[in-house]
């Protein structure tokens, strides 16, 4: 979802805040083309530069080279013909799971723990816990190479690009040969293609990010209102824009980070999943829990939107934002954030792809109706919706 393109310019006195609601809702090509199958290189991805740039590249060359291994491997008509009918039934398959299986040709078992090294890695590289498991995919790029892969047509494999402005892609053959393929427009011959499992990655960033926060005291539990109930604002309506990407390119993985101050007078901030937003141009109507007022000194809040791809690292964004929220303090009156936020986003987020959606500034308890993001990338239909007790 190429939604972002520049920093934007603020009005003065915005804020942005960030409440996280709950939902009432690879072995068979030479081993130095393969992914580091070794404690060192785990360690050596883990302490690698941690910025955004820094981030992208790491996993854009740890998926490259997997593409590589997992295209050599399908040099095995047995493999190749487990791999093909697993991936014309499913969206996207698990690799480590297909590799792991009884009943896998030996080809695809050899890639399994180059597989589990390169999971390891990324998960490092993006800041996730070591408990994150496998998060790579394998998916066919376009419904229009179904017809050709079931014929038997050889397939290529390429890496996801996180680039948005992409012209051209680098895809694998069975011999390990590198082609160069049009990033906007799909080609006739199949191919699969590398991705880290964004949906997963975002729940284990979501993790990360309130357990960072948590450390600093910005997500402190309110007191329960459970038994009594309370008032929510909820979305009954949601688009983003729609903009061209390359084929390549997966769904988008959207999260928003809805901030203000808490009970206590010190600024709060959650992570909102929002896994069902994954593409531009749809309406959606999710009738998901945005803010919960009970846990806000004040009746106004803001929400940032955010999209998950390979450069995020969860736990340096979380540290960075906390950096920044820790120096405003309650001033006995509501206090907007969204320049805050957006200031604590690293400089190299705002540069060819960042990550920055759109965002809501000053929600009020009472708001009804539809809402236009301040970028007008996107908009909202809220309302307030009171939650039962028991």
């Amino acid at each position: 979802m190429s939604s972002r393109r520049a920093r934007p310019k603020l009005l003065a006195g915005a804020i942005i805040s960030v409440t996280c609601l709950a939902t009432v809702q690879l072995a068979a090509f030479p081993a130095a083309a393969a992914p580091a199958d070794s404690a060192a290189g785990d360690r050596a991805t883990a302490s690698a530069p941690s910025s955004r740039a820094a981030t992208s590249a790491a996993v854009s060359r740890i998926e490259d080279r997997t593409a590589r291994a997992v295209a050599v491997s399908l040099a095995d008509a047995g493999w190749r013909s487990q791999v093909r009918d697993a991936a014309v039934t499913d969206k996207q398959l698990d690799l480590r799971a297909l590799t792991g299986r009884a009943a896998a040709a030996q080809a695809g078992k050899r890639l399994t723990s180059s597989l589990a090294s390169a999971d390891r890695q990324i998960a490092a590289a993006k800041g996730l816990g070591a408990d994150t498991g496998s998060l790579l995919r394998l998916r066919l790029g376009a419904d229009s190479m179904r017809k050709d892969l079931k014929a038997g047509a050889a397939p290529l494999v390429a890496a996801a690009t996180a680039d948005d402005h992409a012209k051209t892609i680098t895809a694998y053959d069975s011999r390990g040969a590198a082609h160069t393929l049009d990033a906007r427009k799909a080609p006739d011959r199949p191919v699969y293609v590398l991705d880290i499992d964004e949906s997963k990655a975002l729940a284990a960033g979501m993790k990360v990010m309130r357990q960072e926060f948590g450390k600093h005291g910005l997500n402190v539990p309110q007191a329960s209102t459970a038994a009594a109930g309370f008032w929510t604002t909820r979305i009954t309506g949601v688009e983003l824009s729609d903009d061209e990407e390359p084929w390549v390119k997966g769904d988008a993985e959207i999260y928003s980070l809805v901030t203000g101050f808490g009970l206590d007078g010190k600024v709060r901030v959650d992570p909102v999943e929002m896994p069902y937003l994954d593409k531009d141009g749809v309406v959606y109507h999710p009738n998901q829990i945005l803010v919960n007022w009970s846990n806000y000194k004040y009746n106004l809040a803001d929400a940032v939107m955010m999209e998950e791809d390979g450069s995020t690292n969860y736990r340096d964004l979380a540290k960075a934002i906390a950096g920044i929220l820790l120096t405003i303090a309650d001033q006995g009156v509501y206090i907007p954030l969204v320049n805050a936020v957006l200031d604590a986003i690293p400089d190299d987020w705002w540069t060819d792809d960042p990550d920055y959606v759109d965002s809501w500034y000053t929600l009020a308890k009472n708001d009804t109706g539809r809402r236009n993001g301040a970028r007008a990338n996107g908009w909202m239909t809220l309302e307030p919706y009171y939650v039962q007790g028991f």
